[in-house]
């Protein structure tokens, strides 16, 4: 299979691109980033892009499958109107044009508060990229929603890594829908969802990724 992902360079997505690469089953990956990787692979095509103004034209979007972890927060993005550009424009025109040029699945890193109606603009923009996701007809459609990611950021996150602290020490006790999600397990479960991918719409919650 030809797999194109996107948000590479960050926790979920670095490890995503890592599974691909090992994976017999998928004979090129494409990579599509703002910078270039520095990464060489013979499977890897890694097109340096303007998520602004994507190549609509390039060949390289016609792949089998998409795995999107592009994401970010308010407070790094610098304002809402970025943040939903970054987590709902972007992955939303990624997804309508492979789609066009015939991928079959999208596998997309959501999160466990995603709702559409949610009063927290966070959740409410994942919840609104999941609604529109599904309106684009996706024969096999994958929303993954973890809870807290486990794992070693390039940057901190504050609130996040205090977050962890408490969950990693109470997990034992915690129902697995509150313990920590490992950014290995959350890039396993959507490698195995675009590279083997079933009819219909799926949701993988963080219980099944603790």
């Amino acid at each position: 299979m030809k797999v194109m992902l996107v948000g590479a360079t960050g926790l979920v997505g670095g490890q995503v691109l890592q599974h691909l690469l090992d994976d017999a089953r998928c004979d090129a990956v494409v990579v599509p980033t703002r910078r270039a990787l520095g990464t060489s692979n013979p499977a890897l095509l890694n097109p340096v892009v303007d998520f602004e103004q994507l190549p609509l034209e390039a060949d390289w979007w016609a792949v089998d499958a998409v795995i999107c972890a592009l994401g970010s927060t308010i407070r790094q993005a610098g304002s809402r109107e970025v943040f939903a550009r970054i987590d709902h424009d972007y992955p939303l025109q990624v997804a309508t044009q492979a789609r066009a040029r015939g991928a079959h699945a999208f596998v997309l890193n959501s999160a466990k508060g995603a709702d559409a109606g949610s009063r927290i603009f966070y959740n409410q923009v994942k919840g609104r990229l999941e609604q529109d996701l599904r309106g684009l007809g996706y024969p096999s459609l994958t929303l993954v929603r973890p809870g807290l990611i486990g794992g070693e950021r390039s940057e901190r996150r504050t609130g996040e890594h205090l977050a962890s602290l408490v969950l990693g020490a109470l997990g034992p006790v915690l129902p697995r829908a509150w313990r920590i999600n490992p950014a290995t397990r959350i890039a396993a479960a959507m490698v195995e969802a675009a590279l083997q991918p079933q009819p219909g719409v799926h949701v993988i919650g963080s219980a099944q990724l603790a």
